[in-house]
């Protein structure tokens, strides 16, 4: 028997050095794993941070994959991706060589201390939103009942929330 194959959606950001290689090198590093499947890939957008503001501009895409790993084996993945690609954790919402979020992985609903799924900010954000809706608008969130697309609708009249740091 096979093992069941899932449909996640994650959102990848970068603003150190060269941004477009670090994201083209992860979606290659994802693909290159013998569980992950590319099956499609936004284009990248430039956007400005959101919480600690004090940085570089972002360069942004989202990912569907198909896999056969859990979503922990997945995190596992995507945190060693990350350190292999140079990402050093400093300050929250900080500057980064590399990101990989896991936004949605199915219609799972996960919080506990490694993961959470839906990613609890995504609705707030552009930089997840925009390059999501074009590979994914359609998919629906798990807790508010909202498509992809309803979501950067509503976002459109907020803007991002940001943060004091």
């Amino acid at each position: 028997m096979s093992a069941k194959v899932n449909r996640v959606y994650l959102a990848l950001g970068s603003n150190i050095g060269d941004r477009d290689r670090y994201i083209r090198e992860a979606i290659d590093m994802l693909n290159g794993h013998e569980a992950i499947k590319i099956v499609k890939v936004s284009p990248t957008y430039n956007t400005a941070p959101v919480g600690y503001t004090d940085q570089a501009d972002f360069l942004n895409a989202a990912v569907a994959i198909d896999t056969t790993l859990s979503p922990r084996e997945l995190l596992v993945v995507c945190l060693d991706i990350e350190k292999r690609l140079g990402r050093v954790r400093t300050i929250r919402w900080g500057p980064r060589t590399i990101d990989i979020d896991i936004i949605f992985y199915d219609d799972l609903i996960i919080n506990d201390d490694l993961l959470t799924v839906p990613h609890p900010r995504m609705h707030e954000r552009r930089f997840v939103l925009q390059p999501l809706c074009d590979i994914a608008q359609n998919a629906v969130h798990p807790i508010y009942k909202k498509t992809v697309e309803q979501m950067y609708d509503e976002w459109k009249t907020k803007g991002d929330i940001n943060f004091n740091v």
